[in-house]
């Protein structure tokens, strides 16, 4: 019995029952998967699945988007982060000897929104504390703003790309049912539904984890950013209320 077992595992694929030689030469490419190709049978031409087409097309044109967003978001918060590590000893200096127009200027020549926001607040010196405060948080929440355009995009983004692709899945499924009915259980007419529901559901998975995860990596980095402008609003404001001031 062992023996019969072991020898039935070595056979090939084409000397099984119920396979042929035919089997080999309906292997298929990633290309052809990806678009769901359906080989043509008895001379017939093969065609590609005008569901898996649409899915996939849509689903690229979300990863090309997605990485473009992520790359364009990633060098603004990266730049935004980038700040000289005495500017505000240098703002100090500046106030503590009343040289405010020296202090604009560095704001001015400083590109990155903790410096628009120091400037905002030498704009509203004479007026009371409250007043300066204000005119800062208004404009953090500007910058914030910016920084944050066309990120929500990437959630998006992570949350409709799996749902397109079962959607080519539940179609693919219908497509196979479909073909179960007209022609009863045959594999290969089988096959193409439901390689085209599989398809579309990785690819649709493969887009949503790209950008879940690059939407959370640009959230860490603006959490960041913010931490920095309010560090510089605490300090600007203390320096505000030294004594002397």
């Amino acid at each position: 019995m062992i023996a019969r077992l072991i020898y039935f595992l070595q056979e090939t694929p084409a000397t099984l029952p119920g396979l042929s030689d035919s089997t080999s030469n309906n292997t298929q490419s990633l290309w052809d998967l990806v678009w769901g190709w359906t080989p043509g049978e008895n001379g017939e031409d093969g065609h590609y699945s005008m569901t898996s087409v649409i899915v996939v097309s849509l689903l690229l044109f979300l990863s090309v988007m997605a990485i473009y967003i992520f790359i364009e978001r990633y060098l603004n918060i990266r730049k935004a982060l980038k700040e000289e590590k005495t500017f505000m000893v240098q703002i100090r200096g500046y106030m503590t000897d009343g040289n405010l127009d020296g202090a604009k200027n560095l704001c001015t020549t400083t590109d990155n929104p903790m410096a628009r926001m120091v400037e905002k607040g030498i704009m509203r010196i004479g007026k009371p504390v409250s007043d300066i405060k204000a005119s800062i948080e208004n404009v953090a929440d500007l910058e914030v703003h910016k920084l944050e355009n066309r990120i929500s995009v990437l959630a998006t983004i992570a949350g409709a790309a799996p749902m397109l692709g079962f959607l080519g899945t539940v179609i693919g499924m219908m497509r196979t049912f479909n073909d179960m009915r007209a022609y009863g259980v045959d594999l290969n007419k089988m096959s193409g539904g439901m390689m085209e529901a599989m398809v579309t559901t990785v690819a649709g998975l493969i887009v949503g984890i790209i950008a879940y995860a690059t939407y959370n990596f640009l959230v860490s980095k603006m959490g960041q950013v913010i931490h920095k402008m309010e560090n510089t609003s605490i300090s600007f404001l203390d320096i505000l209320e030294e004594p002397g001031k």
